[in-house]
């Protein structure tokens, strides 16, 4: 249950950092500092997958729902649509990938975090390739961090 907790707590941190902190901007484009830890929000995923099985589906409803009530309304939206598709792609291949814990991570965030991604970017008015590249690049960080360390 500590996992599912800590994924709701990190959904909303990253949506209510979108709404308050002002982006950096990474070769001309404008990346919110946040941005680098969506990818561990796709871990957390995971792991609460592992602890809750389907019922995953639950947290991710909470964090959604608190993260449109807290964060600017234009930025959660435009968030709850790419985490709706995002994390529905995540749980897909979670689930339907039968190797090691450390593969899923890294495959599911390698199909996943490219969606949030261009979704995000799309439906909030921000796309731009440069800003797409060094979105899934910054979100990728993690995932391959977690990838490394686990065993």
């Amino acid at each position: 249950m500590k996992y599912a907790i800590l994924y709701v707590a990190a959904i909303v941190a990253v949506n209510y950092g979108f709404s308050v902190i002002k982006p950096w901007f990474v070769f001309g484009a404008a990346l919110p500092p946040m941005t680098f830890l969506v990818g561990a929000v796709f871990i957390l995923r995971d792991y609460a997958q592992k602890d809750l099985g389907h019922y995953v589906w639950a947290p991710m409803a909470v964090g959604i729902l608190l993260s449109y009530l807290m964060a600017d309304p234009f930025i959660a939206i435009a968030s709850a649509l790419a985490f709706i598709v995002s994390e529905t792609t995540d749980w897909a291949v979670y689930t339907k990938t039968k190797r090691p814990m450390k593969d899923r991570i890294l495959l599911s965030s390698a199909i996943s975090v490219p969606i949030d991604s261009l979704v995000f970017l799309v439906v909030a008015g921000f796309f731009g390739w440069t800003a797409f590249f060094v979105m899934v690049v910054s979100k990728m960080i993690a995932s391959v961090i977690v990838w490394l360390s686990l065993k």
